[in-house]
């Protein structure tokens, strides 16, 4: 006799259905307050605008002196990204080191030094939130005036603001990795940054090295909204071409940003592959 079999049962049902209920209460007045309404789109009069405007993109600009500063800017770009991301590396990771409870000394027994502590870890929280708070463009408008066009302001706007991000994520990934090597390299009386180097980061590089590689690509897209207030990179000859409604230039910057993205991937997976 065949044994009868159980109806499948989802004991987590309840609290879905609940959560996605509550969901769309939340997020359906926030689109009306947005005035989303993607139905517009389909519009006879607005596909016919925006059918108009991508068959301008095609196509792409090719000449030879438009390719001369296409290269130029390129240069521009990706100089900018990477220093922006080397210096915010530079601000991020010292504060990372500061504000990861992991790697306290004071937190293994009662001492002298636990106020003191979490008064210097406050601190550098506060930082990472007001570095993180201001937007890269706001940076690159005062940089602008500050110092003129070209990618000297980005590469400042991006330092600060991406500094802070750098430094917030570090220290998320270095508490939520397996923190009992570090804290027994602390208890043995190691010093924070040797628990650092060989109780954390064995446990965690590819992470950040992936979210590293992953802020210089969002820095290399940040970097056509700068370039539209005159931080110079491709962003400055897309506003050009956007303003003489060139879509073969625009189409052409287009292309190249897409193959940056595919460089920042193929990056990201021979260094997780490096570091495995």
């Amino acid at each position: 006799m065949t044994p009868a079999i159980a109806p499948l049962h989802d004991p987590a049902a309840r609290r879905r259905l609940v959560g996605g209920l509550a969901a769309l209460v939340i997020a359906w007045p926030m689109l009306k307050l947005a005035e989303f309404n993607p139905a517009a789109l389909f519009a006879s009069g607005n596909l016919q605008v925006i059918g108009g405007f991508l068959g301008a993109f095609l196509p792409p600009e090719t000449a030879p002196a438009f390719l001369a500063m296409l290269l130029k800017a390129t240069l521009e770009t990706l100089a900018m990204a990477t220093a922006g991301t080397a210096l915010a590396f530079v601000i991020g990771a010292p504060l990372a080191f500061i504000t990861t409870r992991a790697l306290s000394v004071s937190r293994i027994g009662p001492g002298p030094g636990r106020v003191r502590a979490g008064t210097v870890r406050q601190a550098a929280r506060s930082v990472l939130m007001v570095l993180r708070a201001i937007p890269e463009i706001v940076w690159a408008l005062i940089f602008v005036r500050a110092l003129g066009l070209g990618p000297a302001a980005g590469v400042l706007a991006l330092a600060i603001t991406y500094g802070g991000m750098l430094g917030k994520v570090y220290a998320e990934m270095l508490e939520s990795t397996d923190t009992r090597p570090s804290r027994a390299l602390l208890e043995a009386g190691s010093s924070r940054f040797a628990a650092l180097c060989y109780g954390l980061l064995p446990h965690c590089a590819q992470e950040l090295v992936s979210y590293t590689v992953y802020r210089w690509e969002c820095a290399v897209r940040a970097s056509v909204v700068m370039g539209f207030v005159g931080a110079g990179g491709l962003g400055q000859l897309m506003d050009q071409s956007m303003k003489m409604l060139n879509g073969g230039e625009a189409s052409s910057i287009l292309l190249v940003f897409l193959a940056l993205v595919l460089l920042a991937d193929a990056l990201s997976n021979a260094l997780r592959r490096l570091l495995a």
